[in-house]
């Protein structure tokens, strides 16, 4: 049996933060990670002379400050995605280019999906990041999903279509199953809605050189023999004088734990005194959202040369989303494309080769004939993963965060828990670690 100040369960990025700004106030760490790899739900592809893409997150933005300091702490450096020339959209069984954030679509639709994202806007500037559940008229917007309110403020049916798709590229779900309170939440958290969906400017602007597992690596290697992998956590016992993380392999005793996986991960946890119900239904109203992740590789990216960005939206699919995934030395030439929501449910019953063949179909259609024959296909199916389970975070169905939302920061004796993904994780990784070191108090002596 080891013993450690705290033990730290998942080695993601949350899970590294906190265990690495313990570290750093004299507080001794162990962190106890289910896979055989560090990164969570970022994890790098190889595509061989030194390049890689990446299967899982892979982008952060302005106003993400907290990842983007992260990563030039550990010597991580960004790029700006891929943006000069036109984009595609695939609409109502029309293929366009256009240039600029307006794409070429009749403009009783444009202004009806405008409008429509002014009222969100509008109402998530009510909801506090902190407390949604004290909203205005919290109750209210957290009985309703987005899609009921769409039937109501959304006039057009291409506009519910864009939206839709627009939710589906987001929250990886569909409108009818996530709170509208949730929704105003995270718009609120990003600011507008449209900092969520845009390239330049937005949510998807910039990559890691190295890819994004690089920065959960650079961690790593700084916390050295306090992280073990393939040490599945299974049960934790925990009392007022600490806590017993059992895991495969091993067992660590320590004065505080955080739990830093996804919600419904911890519910899978054994605990000795049993979590109260009333947080252990919460990890059973925050489910993960469906995504596959799927790469064409290229000898080059040829889409640039015939004036192309390499985005395209699709309402056709089922890669309703593309982006130029390139490397920064600018070869190979990689599509990526998602496949998110209801879309991803289905097709992930579909066999591999089943996959690959829609997929690049789609793009074919997007990027002409070249683009369905690629060298490579990569693809990954978070719903799949063990220690996953779904991508790209958790989301409150209606009423989550009104009948559950206190229960999600509240420790339980000496365990805290959170959740999160790229500056959100972050975040989290850095409110447990400070959360923690209050409680253990003047018992810890920061080294310098």
């Amino acid at each position: 049996m080891s013993e450690a100040d705290v033990a730290v369960v998942g080695a993601g990025l949350a899970g590294l933060v906190a265990a690495r700004e313990l570290r750093a106030a004299g507080a001794s760490v162990a962190v106890l990670e289910a896979r055989d790899r560090v990164g969570g739900r970022t994890l790098n592809e190889p595509l061989g002379d030194g390049q890689v893409v990446e299967v899982g997150g892979q982008w952060l933005g302005p106003t993400q400050d907290r990842i983007a300091a992260l990563a030039r702490e550990v010597g991580v450096d960004t790029f700006s995605t891929h943006v000069t020339g036109a984009r595609l959209i695939e609409f109502d069984g029309r293929l366009r280019r256009y240039t600029g954030r307006i794409p070429r679509i009749g403009p009783a639709v444009l202004a009806d999906v405008q409008q429509a994202m002014l009222k969100l806007d509008r109402l998530a500037r009510r909801v506090p990041l902190d407390a949604p559940w004290e909203a205005p008229r919290a109750e209210h917007l957290d009985s309703q999903t987005l899609w009921s309110w769409m039937r109501r403020n959304v006039y057009t049916r291409g506009g519910r279509a864009l939206l839709e798709l627009a939710t589906e590229a987001v929250w990886a779900a569909e409108p009818a199953e996530i709170s509208l309170l949730h929704i105003l939440f995270y718009i609120h958290s990003a600011g507008r809605f449209e900092v969520l969906l845009e390239t330049e400017g937005g949510a998807q602007q910039d990559r890691f050189v190295g890819g994004s597992q690089l920065v959960s690596l650079r961690m790593a290697e700084e916390l050295g023999d306090a992280v073990e992998l393939s040490a599945p956590v299974r049960r934790i016992e925990h009392s007022s004088d600490g806590v017993l993380v059992v895991a495969d392999g091993g067992e660590i005793r320590a004065r505080r734990a955080i739990v830093a996986i996804p919600p419904p991960l911890c519910g899978r946890i054994a605990y000795d005194p049993p979590l109260p119900g009333y947080r252990d239904q919460l990890t059973q109203r925050m489910p993960q959202g469906s995504v596959i992740k799927c790469m064409a590789v290229y000898d080059a990216p040829f889409w640039r040369d015939e004036g192309l960005s390499g985005e395209a939206t699709s309402d056709a699919g089922p890669a309703k989303l593309t982006f130029d995934n390139t490397p920064p030395s600018g070869s190979p030439g990689v599509l990526v494309g998602f496949l998110e929501g209801a879309r991803a449910r289905q097709y992930g019953r579909f066999t591999p080769a089943q996959r690959r063949e829609a997929v690049l179909k789609g793009f074919a259609r997007l990027f002409g004939d070249r683009a369905g024959r690629p060298d490579r296909f990569i693809e990954r199916a978070w719903a799949d993963e063990e220690w996953s389970r779904g991508c790209y975070g958790c989301y409150m169905p209606p009423g989550g965060w009104t009948q559950f939302g206190q229960a999600l920061r509240t420790p339980i004796g000496p365990i805290h828990v959170w959740s999160g993904y790229m500056d959100g994780a972050v975040q989290s990784g850095q409110r447990a670690a400070s959360e923690v070191l209050s409680a253990l108090g003047s018992a810890v002596v920061p080294t310098g």
